[in-house]
């Protein structure tokens, strides 16, 4: 298991950022309540495909905490029963979490799959945190931050539940966002230390200091992000997909800090593109900071000139939280540096 642990751990980070994937096509595709209920859906592991399975029905089988929705409102089965010829209150209790009930057969499947990609990312940190023990006597960080990782997962579990519970309320999926750079953060270290032969870059300080600098700025460009999306998401509400010219014809100020930070991002980034060259320190994923920074001010662009092209919503988020890793990973190694310096100083 000890041989093949970093080949997990990099599995495990690909399982996380298909989880973002697929929690941005539910955020594109208006599908954050195609399940109104968790763990399950509608009551069921796998969701229905037609209203006529969530409709009272006469001589119908039920079971316990299936759902039915019945005067615009979901009915949860006490228990498990037959129904008769006649609907009866009784074998049913009102869902109380909140009083969504509306049944959008496209959208209950989104969100679905999203939790599928959900549980089976949680699966591979399980693995992962399992596997990293035999690392217990060699670094004892690793197998720590794997089973912080499965904490990680279990909150984001929880988080994903009160996003529900509370209709998508802008603040707590931000804190879903946000939870899940920090998983994705955890899983980095780890490949980083899992690493058999690390690269002897160069020390910069202030190299150093404006990579972190970076990685906040990308923090706070995705945190101002998920508020400009909710500030669309309502304005799609009002206007309709029909008139997306008018979604941000007078946004809010959140958008126009979102907008003016981007040219900061690019120019620190550039900053730290010209003087990784210049000084020849090696941090060859600079390069790649700077592509996928080029691609996220383009989808920024389209959507707001080209009226919201399909997918540039998604792909704006997903290249968002990649440009994170890179970053955060490209600190890893500043950082690591560093320390190998401080070290070769101390034996000399």
């Amino acid at each position: 298991m000890k041989k093949n642990f970093r080949k997990i751990a990099k599995v495990t980070l690909v399982l996380v950022y298909l989880v973002i994937i697929a929690g941005a096509v539910v955020r594109m595709t208006g599908s954050g309540m195609g399940c109104p209920d968790w763990p399950k859906c509608f009551g069921y592991y796998i969701p229905p495909t037609e209203i006529s399975q969530l409709e009272w029905q006469p001589e119908r089988d039920f079971k316990k905490g299936q759902v039915i929705i019945v005067d615009e409102s979901l009915k949860i089965a006490k228990e498990d029963f037959t129904t008769g010829d006649k609907y009866s209150e009784s074998h049913w209790e009102t869902y109380t979490k909140h009083d969504y009930a509306i049944f959008n057969p496209s959208h209950t499947w989104v969100e679905y799959i999203n939790r599928l990609f959900g549980a089976l990312a949680g699966f591979g940190t399980l693995i992962l945190a399992f596997a990293s023990i035999s690392y217990w006597k060699k670094n004892k960080w690793i197998p720590i931050l794997a089973w912080l990782t499965i904490f990680g997962m279990g909150f984001q579990a929880w988080l994903g539940a009160t996003v529900v519970y509370s209709l998508l309320a802008p603040v707590r999926i931000t804190l879903h966002m946000v939870m899940a750079l920090v998983i994705v953060a955890f899983i980095l270290i780890i490949i980083y230390q899992t690493k058999e032969r690390k690269e002897r870059l160069k020390f910069n300080k202030s190299f150093s200091a404006m990579l972190l600098a970076a990685l906040i700025l990308t923090l706070v460009q995705i945190v101002l992000g998920t508020q400009v999306r909710q500030f669309i998401d309502e304005q799609s509400d009002v206007f309709g997909d029909m008139s997306k010219n008018l979604w941000l014809s007078n946004p809010e100020i959140d958008f126009y800090i979102h907008r003016t930070l981007s040219i900061l991002v690019l120019l620190v980034n550039l900053y730290l593109y010209i003087r990784n060259k210049k000084l020849n320190l090696g941090y060859t994923k600079v390069n790649w900071v700077l592509i996928f920074i080029i691609l996220e001010i383009i989808t920024g662009i389209a959507m707001y000139y080209l009226d919201f092209p399909f997918g540039s919503q998604a792909l704006h988020l997903v290249i968002a939280s990649i440009l994170f890793g890179i970053q955060f990973y490209l600190l890893i190694e500043a950082r690591a540096n560093k320390n190998q310096l401080t070290q070769d100083k101390v034996v000399r």
